[in-house]
């Protein structure tokens, strides 16, 4: 996706414009809003907007705060979009921060190249229109469509002193997957996209060979149950300084709800930080581990990134914004995985715009992962492909035993008013070209 750094500029304009208020802040308070203007030559241009809200209290507990709410409606001309409302308290429920998420996230081209991160090929030249054919396929080759309605609520108290909390959650989530829809995309368009029928992608391969079943190619409903435990000593949450972050936790997806699949996975994620020049420099780490316990999950499932709380739109990988930046998006899908960040981030420049406090940051990162656990292909594959695409090699899209340690590494571009509100401009480089080349995005918030 296509945004220009003249867009970063005009927005956080009009979200300081919008937020002009005394030092001492107390009530509810407009937190900035943002317009959603971006274009991307598949998805057609995204318009839309988003703005955040503020409760501060009275007495003022500024910069923490009391509620939250995020609200974003964006769509682009050819049907993809964002429809999401989040509300945030840590006061309603005595005891309890409540974390509720109502989303409905239509995606016209999601990403798909296949399992367990290097033991499927990654061929780019087949996306690449501007060459002959071959080996130019389809720009759609490595894409399908998945709408996901979710409606979320998470949970965490105190169970021992300021540190330790127990955390619960509830959500219900719809998944539609089907083949990308060639004549909605074609649209308008010169130069035509083949049909999945002349060109089929690597989901239709995928089902054709049978590593996707049939009940799970249209999707489903996966309704979950959550429980863990957190260590949380961070000394700001939007940006914290020092202090560490932990959790452990149970995800189960029972069939009593309503579920065609039956499965649990455990997430374990720790991070930590360091003050190395006091309130603009620190040293920060993620590290994240998650596996598939017991049952089965379906394929558009396994590119959750499973926390205690929901911190953006989406959350999946490995791969993209939210886990491996300048990797490819859900390019490292395993059964199991092992992930980790490691940042330095610096506040070079403190300033006042049009009244409020603000400061500009800049971090350096370094990324990595990898899949620890297959998941299972079909008896006998390579045979079956043979069988089903004799002209093609089998060799161009399975490697067995190739899976290693993906990489990135790049900078970051933080801009913060009143603490709370985060514009970050993230881009990375992947080490390998089997992950991509440059990763480019613009979004909310510190990574963790």
């Amino acid at each position: 996706m296509k945004k220009t750094f003249l867009f970063v500029l005009l927005s956080f304009l009009v979200l300081s414009l919008s937020a002009q208020e005394k030092e001492v802040k107390t009530g509810w308070k407009f937190g900035g809003a943002l317009p959603a203007i971006t274009y991307d030559s598949d998805l057609g241009f995204e318009y839309g907007a988003l703005a955040e809200f503020f409760n501060y209290g009275n007495p003022s507990v500024y910069p923490d705060f009391l509620d939250h709410t995020y609200t974003e409606i964006s769509r682009y001309t050819k049907g993809s979009g964002i429809y999401r409302f989040m509300f945030e308290s840590r006061h309603i429920i005595p005891g309890v921060q409540w974390i509720s998420d109502l989303s409905y996230l239509p995606n016209q081209a999601a990403t798909f190249y296949g399992y367990n991160g290097y033991e499927s090929v990654y061929n780019k030249d087949w996306m690449d229109d501007k060459l002959a054919t071959p080996p130019y396929r389809s720009r759609m080759f490595y894409r399908y469509q998945k709408n996901q309605f979710r409606f979320k609520n998470d949970f965490q108290g105190k169970l021992s002193g300021d540190h330790l909390k127990w955390s619960a959650g509830l959500s219900f989530q719809d998944f539609t997957t089907s083949s990308v829809n060639i004549n909605k995309i074609n649209k308008g368009k010169k130069v035509l996209l083949p049909s999945v029928d002349s060109m089929p992608g690597l989901f239709e391969r995928y089902q054709a060979l049978g590593i996707i079943p049939a009940d799970e190619a249209k999707g489903g409903w996966i309704n979950t149950l959550k429980v863990g435990l957190t260590w949380d000593s961070r000394d700001n949450k939007p940006n914290p300084m020092k202090g560490l972050w932990t959790e452990i936790g149970l995800e189960v997806a029972p069939k009593f709800m309503g579920n065609n699949w039956g499965f649990s996975k455990l997430y374990i994620i720790h991070r930590q930080y360091f003050t190395l020049i006091e309130k603009n420099l620190s040293f920060v780490y993620r590290l994240g581990f998650q596996a598939t316990i017991s049952g089965h999950a379906p394929f558009f499932y396994q590119t959750e990134v499973i926390t205690s709380r929901l911190t953006g739109a989406t959350s999946e990988g490995l791969g993209g914004s939210k886990t491996l930046r300048g990797i490819l998006l859900d390019r490292v899908v395993g059964d199991d995985f092992f992930m980790g960040n490691i940042e330095l981030r610096w506040k070079p420049l403190y300033f006042k715009f049009f009244k409020q406090d603000c400061y500009m940051g800049l971090n350096g990162f370094y990324d990595f992962g990898m899949v620890t656990k297959n998941i299972k292909l079909p008896y006998n594959l390579q045979n079956t492909f043979n069988e089903v695409y004799p002209a093609e090699n089998y060799s161009d899209y399975f490697k067995p035993g190739t899976e290693k340690l993906h990489q990135s590494a790049g900078a970051s571009l933080m801009l913060v008013m009143n603490q709370n509100f985060v514009i970050a401009i993230d881009c990375g480089k992947a080490f390998n070209v089997q992950d991509g080349n440059i990763g480019f995005s613009i979004g909310l918030n510190y990574l963790f």
